[in-house]
C-alpha cells in the first residue's frame, strides 16, 4: 500500500531569487541600483504631468515650471549612471526566472490538509483586486498617488481577512440551500484562503505587500513577468503586476507572457500566472487545486487584441492543469481570476462577452451574454471622485452604493460615454471564475460571492470575493 503524502509536502521547486545562482543575482541588483535615480527622477516628472494632478492652469503652470525643472535635471543627472546599468540589466533578463518566490517565515503551518469523506466538505476563499500600485507618477494618471503609503495600507487591509474560519462541514453551509448569492460589505472577507492581486508594478510597493502577507498567510509569488527585450519586438520595461499569496502549500507555478500588446500596455508583461497548491489528502493521493491569475490587455477599443489573449490563456491554463496533474492526484478546483478588462452588460463589449472562457469556466455573476445576477455590481470606481470623503471610507462607500444615485456617483460609466443600463450597477472588470475535473471525485459549487469596499481611498477597484464549497461528487 502506498505510504499517505507527507504534510505540509515539500514545496516544488522555488528559491526566493530568481536568477539559478548569487552572481547573476548580485549583478542584477546592481543593475537596478545604476538605474534607480533616474527611474525615480522620470517617475516624478511623468507625476507633474498627470491631468489630475493639475487642476488650474496656475497651479499647472507652476508645477511645471518649479518641480517639472527639478526632476528634469535629475533625470540628466541620473543618465550617466542608468546607461550601464541598462546594458547590464538587459542581458540579465535571458537567466532570469518570471517570478520571485517568498517563503512562509519558518514554524509557518498549513491548514489541516482536507480529509474526505472523514470530511465531507471544505470551504475555499478566493480573492482578487486591483490595487494600482504603479510606479508613483503613473499612479498620478489614476488620482491615486503616493504608491508606497498606499501598499502599506493595503497590505494592513488584507491582513484582516486572513482570520481563520473553522474548516470543515462547520465552516460552509449545507448543501441544497439555494441559488448562490452576492453581498456588498466593507470588510475583507474572513478566513482568506488565496489572495490574487493585479498592478503591482512597483517592485518596492510588492515588496511592503508581501512582508505583511507572507509571515501571516504563506507562500507568495511576487515580481511576476518576463523582462527586457522579448519577441515582437518589445521592450518590456514593467512587469505583469500580478501578485499570488496562498494558505496552502504551492507545489508548482508558471507563467507566459502574451506575445501581442500595443500602446501603454506594450511596456508591461502581462499574460498568465498559474499554480499549483495541495490542500488536502484523500485514499493517499493527493487532492491539489489550480490557480490562474490574469490581467487583460487595458485599452478600451482593443476587443480583439483581448481575444486573443483568452484563447491563449485557456491554452495554457490546459496545457499547465495536464503537465501538473498526475495520476496519484485529485482536483478540486481550478480558478481563474483576474481584471479582464471588459465588462459582461454593455455592447462595447460584445465581442469578449462571446468567447468560448464562459464556456470552460463558470462566472458566478454572469446568468448568459449581457445578463448579469440582480445581485452583481460594477467594480470600476470613478477616477475623479477617488478622494470624496465618501469615496475614501469603506462603510460609507458600502452604504453608497446600495443606492442608485451612489451608484451613478461613484462607479465609473463606460470609456467613451453612451447611455447607461437601468437599473445602473456600474461596469464589472473583476472576475472570479471556476470549474471542477469532468467526471472527477470532487465537485465544487459557489456558497458566495462577495463585493468588497474595504480598499476604498487605496485604489480604483473594488476587490471581488468567492467562497467555493467543495465536495465529494455524488
Amino acid at each position: 500500500m502506498q505510504p499517505p503524502p507527507d504534510w505540509p509536502p515539500v514545496p516544488g521547486a522555488f528559491t526566493p531569487s530568481p536568477f539559478p545562482n548569487p552572481v547573476l543575482h548580485a549583478l542584477h541588483g546592481l543593475a537596478r541600483a545604476l538605474l534607480f535615480p533616474a527611474y525615480w527622477a522620470l517617475d516624478q516628472l511623468l507625476g507633474c504631468w498627470a491631468p489630475l494632478a493639475r487642476p488650474s492652469c496656475l497651479q499647472w503652470l507652476s508645477v511645471s515650471l518649479g518641480a517639472g525643472g527639478a526632476f528634469l535635471l535629475l533625470v540628466l543627472v541620473g543618465l550617466p549612471l542608468a546607461l550601464p546599468g541598462l546594458l547590464l540589466w538587459l542581458p540579465l533578463q535571458a537567466w532570469r526566472r518570471p517570478f520571485c518566490y517568498q517563503a512562509p517565515p519558518q514554524g509557518w503551518a498549513p491548514p489541516a490538509p482536507w480529509r474526505p469523506p472523514a470530511e465531507p466538505a471544505r470551504c475555499f476563499s478566493f480573492l482578487s483586486a486591483n490595487v494600482c500600485l504603479l510606479p508613483d507618477g503613473l499612479a498620478h494618471f489614476s488620482n491615486l498617488p503616493h504608491t508606497q503609503r498606499r501598499a502599506e495600507a493595503v497590505g494592513a487591509v488584507l491582513l484582516a481577512g486572513l482570520r481563520p474560519l473553522r474548516y470543515g462541514a462547520m465552516g460552509c453551509s449545507s448543501p441544497g440551500t439555494g441559488a448562490p448569492g452576492g453581498v456588498l460589505i466593507a470588510t475583507v472577507p474572513a478566513g482568506l484562503d488565496f489572495v490574487c492581486l493585479q498592478e503591482v508594478f512597483d517592485l518596492r510597493a510588492a515588496r511592503r505587500v508581501v512582508r505583511r502577507l507572507a509571515p501571516n498567510l504563506g507562500p507568495v509569488l511576487y515580481d511576476v513577468g518576463t523582462f527586457g527585450l522579448q519577441p515582437g519586438p518589445h521592450l518590456k520595461l514593467l512587469g505583469s503586476g500580478l501578485l499570488l499569496a496562498s494558505r496552502y502549500p504551492l507545489l508548482r507555478a508558471a507563467f507566459r507572457s502574451f506575445p501581442d500588446a500595443r500602446r501603454e500596455d506594450a511596456l508591461a508583461s502581462k499574460g498568465l500566472l498559474s499554480a499549483q497548491a495541495q490542500v488536502g489528502i484523500l485514499d493517499g493521493r493527493r487532492v491539489v487545486g489550480f490557480l490562474h491569475c490574469t490581467h487583460l490587455h487595458a485599452p478600451s477599443e482593443d476587443g480583439p487584441l483581448r481575444c486573443k489573449q483568452l484563447t491563449a490563456l485557456l491554452d495554457w491554463a490546459e496545457q499547465f492543469e495536464v503537465e501538473s496533474n498526475h495520476s496519484d492526484e485529485i482536483v478540486a478546483f481550478s480558478v481563474l481570476l483576474g481584471d479582464l478588462n471588459f465588462d459582461n452588460c454593455s455592447l462595447h463589449d460584445a465581442l469578449e462577452q462571446e468567447h468560448q472562457l464562459f464556456s470552460c469556466f463558470r462566472d458566478p455573476c454572469r446568468l448568459g451574454t449581457r445578463q448579469d445576477q440582480p445581485w452583481a455590481l460594477g467594480t470600476v470606481l470613478s477616477t475623479s471622485r477617488l478622494h470624496h470623503s465618501v469615496a475614501c471610507s469603506p462603510e460609507m462607500l458600502r452604504r453608497a452604493l446600495e443606492q442608485e444615485e451612489g451608484r451613478h456617483h461613484y462607479l465609473a460609466g463606460l470609456p467613451h460615454g453612451g447611455p447607461r443600463a437601468k437599473p445602473w450597477r456600474g461596469r464589472r472588470l473583476d472576475y472570479i471564475t471556476y470549474r471542477g475535473e469532468p467526471g472527477g471525485l470532487l465537485s465544487p459549487e459557489v456558497e458566495q460571492v462577495t463585493f468588497s469596499t474595504a480598499l476604498a481611498g487605496l485604489t480604483d477597484h473594488l476587490a471581488v470575493g468567492l467562497r467555493l464549497r467543495v465536495s465529494m461528487a455524488s
